[in-house]
């Protein structure tokens, strides 16, 4: 005969008003308007979404609008979170949104347009480093919960996979230079023409494609993913995602192309739990914009995007 773990009836559900060892409170369907917007396996309460949203707000006024009001909501979400919690509302809103505010903070600390001089990429790097290691750091060492995860390993692609990455180069093709070139925001991007400024330039966009999904995907999306469905935990994190891409140069109309980008990219992640398979099509795509980049700046030297000419 076995027994129950506490606070778990036979039937393997959480007993309500419980938690389980991950701080998720139990039962079951949350009633209400709150099954539509909480996690599964979690009671979290609509009113949930104001403290999370006023968080995303923080990054929208940080590094689209680029101002320091930016930093009042942050605040206000962290502390919004933390009385959510306190009401029963939602469980661990508050320390979650309280890592993404933290991170959001340091990044702010420097100037996200590009640089690849050394002085530039020191700073990159200890700021986005900083905003990976930092959550990770604290997650699993301070709150002891481990959600902060990259989970690289993942099963065979599946033919869909396959093909999504063709398409992704495909579209990449045909849009990034039409965009790029028309707007004129390569010219946030410096004009390289020594070999070494270009492989300086090839590494700066991966390594900043790399950190997205570390940062953007397994950090920001994943902690929301504890609170929100899917659906709501991807819009929250897209409008930090879009917000930092702005300020890093997609601007003009980049956002047409940068939302529904950052939509998908956690959309994909949920469907493949892959962190591997994402960062691939991320960084697919950034090879296309280091080489229009490139093209842009010396098109004479790079003649490999003709269609764009042609508008």
């Amino acid at each position: 005969m076995t027994t129950a773990a506490p606070n778990t009836p036979a039937s393997g559900r959480l007993a309500p008003g419980s938690r389980s060892d991950d701080g998720r409170t139990g039962g079951g369907r949350a009633a209400g308007g709150s099954s539509r917007i909480a996690a599964e396996g979690t009671a979290t309460h609509p009113v949930a979404i104001i403290p999370a949203a006023l968080v995303s707000l923080g990054a929208v006024l940080q590094f689209w609008v680029m101002t320091d009001w930016g930093y009042l909501p942050l605040i206000l979400g962290v502390l919004g979170g933390v009385l959510t919690d306190r009401a029963g509302r939602s469980s661990k809103l508050g320390q979650d949104l309280a890592i993404i505010a933290i991170a959001l903070a340091w990044i702010s600390m420097i100037s996200l347009h590009a640089d690849i001089s050394n002085a530039g990429i020191l700073r990159f790097t200890i700021a986005l480093g900083g905003a990976v290691l930092i959550p990770y750091a604290i997650s699993r060492w301070v709150y002891r919960d481990h959600a902060v995860r990259f989970p690289w390993k993942g099963g065979r692609w599946s033919r869909r996979m396959w093909t999504y990455l063709i398409v992704v180069v495909f579209a990449a093709y045909l849009i990034l230079p039409f965009y790029f070139l028309t707007s004129g925001v390569y010219r946030n991007w410096p004009p390289v023409a020594e070999w070494d400024m270009i492989g300086r330039l090839f590494m700066g966009v991966n390594a900043v494609g790399l950190w997205d999904e570390l940062f953007f995907i397994c950090t920001v999306y994943t902690l929301l993913l504890r609170h929100f469905r899917p659906w709501l935990a991807n819009l929250l994190q897209a409008a930090i995602f879009v917000s930092f891409l702005w300020e890093l140069g997609y601007q003009s109309w980049g956002p047409l192309l940068t939302i529904p980008f950052a939509l998908v990219q956690g959309a994909i992640f949920s469907w493949t739990k892959n962190l591997f398979y994402v960062v691939t099509v991320h960084l697919l795509f950034d090879a296309v914009v280091f080489l229009v980049i490139v093209h842009a700046h010396h098109q004479e030297a790079l003649p490999i995007f003709p269609l764009v000419h042609g508008f």
